[in-house]
């Protein structure tokens, strides 16, 4: 598994696996707590697994946590998707920033995301299926949800927005949630 820093968000990582294809298909390992801790992640913080299936169009998020923020580690395992995350920690010196990527089943490569950045993605196909593993149990009083088209990040979704949860329809511009951390 080779690991590739993410220049434009700092502490955020790609994890891109070596799969061994034959016959059958292919097999790869998405998850190595050796290689985690190689790069100074605690694997072992991660509590919760979960996995979401979207239809073409839809976008979720942009999402983050306030208080002590969430890590997460997140890979489309089938389909893919545009992901976006969006450094929003005050301290960092890529505060603000964004950045883009197409993850899919075909890959298998798994985005670190430091806690303090918003997370969102669009489903390219029918379906797509995005796992997470999360470092909290989640709390539904520390949710933040950021306009997905708030022009002041300008992100540039690939597709019509199909279908949005009521909680993204109705999210605010980062300048109206203030400062979420």
């Amino acid at each position: 598994m080779r690991v590739d820093d993410v220049p434009r968000i700092a502490g955020a990582m790609l994890f891109v696996p070596t799969p061994h294809t034959d016959e059958r298909g292919f097999f790869c390992r998405t998850f190595d707590m050796d290689i985690m801790r190689a790069v100074g992640v605690d694997g072992a913080s991660f509590t919760q697994d979960s996995v979401s299936r979207s239809s073409r169009g839809v976008v979720r998020g942009l999402h983050l946590r306030s208080g002590d923020g969430e890590t997460k580690l997140v890979r489309c395992s089938y389909g893919a998707i545009f992901d976006v995350i969006v450094d929003l920690r005050p301290w960092s010196p890529t505060y603000g920033n964004w950045e883009s990527f197409e993850l899919g089943g075909d890959a298998q490569v798994s985005l670190y995301i430091p806690a303090g950045c918003a997370h969102g993605f669009q489903a390219l196909t029918e379906p797509a299926d995005v796992s997470y593993r999360i470092d909290r149990p989640h709390n539904p009083m520390e949710d933040v949800t950021i306009a997905y088209d708030d022009p002041d990040l300008a992100i540039s979704w690939p597709l019509p927005v199909t279908t949005m949860s009521q909680r993204d329809r109705q999210a605010l511009p980062l300048s109206a949630v203030g400062q979420p951390l």
